[in-house]
């Protein structure tokens, strides 16, 4: 068992949420719904949690209300083996959402993500504090990361 679990707090859309998110990432599903009953704040019967797993990280969808938003202090990283993955979760994710700079979007639901080349972190790692410049200025100039833009402005090309 997990000793920390992320709880994301909904309005009415957690399960719908939770079977998004399964649907969109490989090795996921769901574990646990679980239910109103008569004497809870929501209506009996209706869908008080959603637990969901995600490539092994467990989740806890959450149907608390309006009273909560979610922001970007709070983020999802997704390590992406290539541009396909990226190509395939940034257009998953923000469908019905909304794309923001330096790889970061926020879905339909206003979680944040953000998705990242696993190229970006060996590039940014570097020890040559020239290349690595290069690299999070081409950041700063892309929304969805694009690793031949990366690695173009990391070898110094355009």
């Amino acid at each position: 068992m997990q000793k920390i679990t992320p709880y994301l707090w909904y309005d009415g859309q957690a399960e719908e949420a939770a079977n998004h998110y399964v649907a969109i990432f490989p090795n996921s599903r769901i574990t646990n719904v679980t239910r109103f009953g008569k004497d809870a704040p929501g209506p009996e019967g209706s869908v008080m949690t959603v637990t969901f797993e995600i490539e092994g990280q467990r989740f806890v969808a959450l149907n608390g209300g309006p009273e909560y938003k979610f922001t970007e202090a709070i983020s999802f990283l997704v390590d992406c083996q290539d541009q396909e993955e990226v190509d395939r979760l940034w257009a998953a994710l923000s469908e019905g959402g909304e794309e923001g700079p330096c790889g970061w979007l926020k879905d339909k639901y206003g979680v944040s993500w953000q998705i990242v080349p696993t190229a970006l972190t060996d590039m940014l790692n570097d020890p040559d504090p020239e290349k690595t410049n290069r690299v999070m200025k081409a950041v700063f100039g892309m929304k969805k990361l694009d690793i031949k833009g990366l690695r173009d402005a990391y070898e110094g090309r355009g």
